[in-house]
């Protein structure tokens, strides 16, 4: 290592920001102008392992910091802490954090507060309620007021941050989940789920996590997947279940005993991008798949009240159907009965990105700690 290398740690701590930040970390060690640091917190210790495997990345630092029923104040604190150390042994020029969850934020407090410019990856989402998704909007909004480098996803990303008055500097360079899923998508990965025949049924693939939809939310959606399979025998349901109980014991009082639903263990991203590819449309509350799905022309329904990336439902490859086990059944009804309804969603361009937006964070970073150090 040469005293010239910029020292750059990227911090993770959940499979959503692994996902994302897999092909930052690959363009960063695959440079010779950086000297890259990999640092886990452990918020989601088995299924960021599983992401890691699959693109090949390896961790420097490992905090661990993963414990039963822990709660955000826990997994702040314990990140907070443990990041201190490392980065005062380290003393890198730029710490990168993708999103907006409880690890990203603490990453980007501990940074500031040792005065380390901070880079933030997919900058810029908004619903303007700062209690939903929550803790999301908070965190994401908390990080923007402390970064220097804002890689924003989008032009309505972009045009968020520009509103909101932050500082530093704001790049719109696409989503790097399009980097990540069109990598994995030309391996044609598998998805092989016990008694599922891809070929039989028109699958419906199914994810529900989000703390807003918890109790009262999360029985209606349980009741409306019920009706949409009761109305098309030729469907089926594949849920890929949170390890969370407060999720995952409703789901399976509800759905385990019905013949054409498949609950299975949360999939690995392979599994996941396989599944995405051979499903006929979505119903989810993540965020992630917003984006991912319409790059594989699949269909969104959102189960959400509001969405901080609008730009899916304005380019048509999302719907927002909310909870209501109504919603849900009509525009679920549309897709699976209306040919044309279903072909606008699936052939509508994907606004998040071109696959490239990786090498443009790269060439943003390495001209900012080069203008920085003149």
């Amino acid at each position: 290592m040469t005293s010239s290398r910029y020292k750059v740690c990227i911090t993770l701590g959940t499979r959503p920001e692994a996902i994302k930040l897999a092909p930052v970390i690959q363009k960063f060690r695959n440079s010779e102008a950086f000297d890259t640091h990999v640092i886990l917190t452990g918020q989601h210790k088995e299924m960021v392992e599983q992401v890691m495997q699959l693109f090949e990345i390896t961790a420097d630092e490992d905090l661990n910091i993963m414990q039963p029923k822990q709660t955000l104040t826990d997994i702040t604190h314990r990140s907070l802490q443990g990041l201190e150390g490392i980065f005062k042994r380290i003393q890198p020029d730029c710490v990168i954090v993708q999103g907006d969850t409880t690890t990203a934020f603490a990453a980007t407090l501990a940074a500031f507060y040792q005065q380390i410019a901070i880079g933030h990856v997919e900058a810029g989402l908004r619903t303007d309620n700062i209690y939903n998704p929550y803790p999301e909007e908070a965190n994401r909004r908390l990080i923007s007021q402390l970064a220097q480098l804002h890689f924003a996803p989008t032009k309505l990303a972009f045009e968020n941050l520009g509103r909101s008055g932050v500082t530093g500097e704001v790049h719109l360079t696409g989503n790097t989940v399009i980097d990540a899923l069109l990598t994995v998508a030309d391996k044609q990965p598998n998805c092989d789920v016990e008694g599922l025949d891809w070929n039989q049924y028109r699958v419906l693939l199914a994810t529900v996590h989000r703390r807003e939809n918890w109790g009262k939310p999360l029985e209606d959606i349980l009741k409306g997947f019920h009706l949409i399979l009761d109305k098309f025998p030729d469907t089926a349901l594949l849920l890929p279940m949170h390890r969370n109980p407060t999720v995952r014991e409703p789901i399976q009082a509800a759905l385990s005993k019905h013949p054409r639903v498949f609950l299975t263990e949360p999939l690995d991203y392979g599994e996941l991008v396989g599944a995405i590819q051979r499903c006929y449309l979505l119903l989810t509350d993540s965020g992630g798949l917003q984006e991912e799905a319409p790059s594989l022309g699949k269909p969104v329904l959102v189960l959400r009240e509001t969405t901080e990336r609008p730009e899916a439902v304005d380019a048509g490859t999302a719907k927002l159907v909310g909870t209501d086990y109504q919603n849900i059944v009509s525009n679920s009804s549309e897709l699976l009965s209306d040919k044309l309804a279903y072909e606008q969603m699936a052939n509508a361009v994907n606004p998040f990105g071109d696959g490239k937006a990786s090498d443009r964070i790269l060439e943003i970073v390495q001209r900012y700690l080069g203008e920085l150090n003149e």
